[in-house]
């Protein structure tokens, strides 16, 4: 490796400081560890309709829990990553007239923005649909407002799970969505690419080399470094159905020209981003060893709502040591628990919105300098 060029005293104790930005000891996007937080724009339907839940679904317990606006949850409540549920709606209208408000004897939705074409962000339709952005374009202008105020903040994550309709509520008379296919992976490339333009993302063909594989590279070459990352956002699909991701990778077996991630596993071309929901027992090495080695890996600190309920902080403890990047959470601060009987909260050490990854960043890393 080439030496690198002499710095004057005061220049050296700035590239220290800032925890190296080039050379050996760089800090890259996949050296960091943040948390994130589950279902982001989830918000609790009305009484009327939180009957109908319980007189229909053994499950409804595990709709209890909202969240502030996107904007607000990278703000006051030190996340770095959000997750969104995102349903196709081509010709508009589809999500309108939910079965849950109509058994609860209220009228159809009236915002305006659901009669439009275009991707829709909910939990269940008919069911669960409360949200603080109703469409995707929505969410993600929530999120492009918040980062254009705050240019130096380390990478955001954007974990999306491409939805459908449930059979079951479709035969009740419910929405039934269209399935998705190449186009409608086409388009959501397009409408996420509305909103954010290629400068303000990290995508496949960011990290990608020539004549490698996505897997190659990352495992070879490694991410993009965080001094020319700040201020960006990276998107991953959590489906590992794979009629779906075949589709997206169709033509593109490295992701070639694609927007997200796809959720894939060691050995694939595709291979960048893994999914492992279970961070305790045997996956804590598993994760290590994929962190260790290159890949971008997403776990969970906790399910509703085992942690909430007993105060239990050994999952957690076991995400953060796993040194998954992303750590996603339905209690990322005080209080959010209580309801559920304990004090539960799920945060980096010290409160912090990011720190240096325990498995893999380089010696200089300080935690104190990866935001700006």
């Amino acid at each position: 490796m080439a030496a690198l060029p002499t710095a004057t005293a005061s220049q050296a104790a700035t590239s220290r400081q800032t925890a190296v930005s080039t050379g050996r000891d760089a800090v890259r996007v996949n050296q960091l560890q943040t948390m994130a937080t589950h279902n982001s724009y989830h918000r609790e339907l009305a009484d009327a309709e939180k009957d109908v839940q319980r007189r229909t679904d053994a499950n409804w317990w595990n709709l209890q829990y909202s969240y502030p606006a996107l904007d607000r949850q990278f703000a006051d409540q030190r996340v770095r990553g959000i997750e969104l549920d995102v349903f196709p709606d081509p010709a508009g209208g589809l999500y309108t007239a939910p079965l849950v408000r109509r058994d609860a004897g209220l009228p159809p939705l009236s915002d305006p923005a659901l009669r439009e074409p275009g991707f829709k962000v909910l939990h269940w339709a008919d069911h669960d649909y409360g949200t603080v952005c109703s469409t995707l374009t929505a969410c993600l202008r929530q999120v492009r407002r918040w980062s254009d105020a705050h240019p130096g903040h380390v990478p955001l994550t954007i974990l999306t799970e491409l939805k459908s309709t449930d059979p079951a509520k479709e035969a009740q008379g419910g929405a039934k969505s269209p399935a998705w296919n190449k186009a409608l992976l086409e388009a959501l490339d397009k409408e996420i690419r509305s909103v954010f333009p290629a400068e303000r993302m990290i995508t496949p063909d960011d990290v990608r080399r020539p004549g490698l594989t996505l897997e190659q590279s990352v495992l070879t070459r490694g991410w993009p470094e965080l001094a020319s990352s700040r201020g960006k956002v990276m998107f991953f699909m959590d489906n590992q159905t794979p009629a779906l991701q075949a589709a997206y990778l169709e033509g593109r077996p490295s992701l070639e020209g694609r927007v997200l991630f796809t959720n894939s596993r060691p050995g694939r071309a595709d291979a960048a981003f893994v999914g492992w929901n279970e961070p305790q027992g045997d996956n804590t090495a598993q994760i290590r060893d994929m962190v260790r080695r290159g890949y971008y890996v997403r776990t969970r600190a906790d399910v509703p709502f085992t942690e909430a309920r007993t105060g239990d902080t050994s999952r957690l403890e076991a995400a953060l040591s796993s040194g998954a990047q992303m750590v996603s959470t339905d209690f990322p601060v005080i209080g959010l628990s209580a309801r559920h009987g304990s004090d539960y909260t799920a945060e980096l050490p010290g409160g912090a919105v990011a720190r240096c990854n325990p498995v893999n960043a380089p010696h200089a890393c300080r935690d104190r300098a990866l935001e700006r």
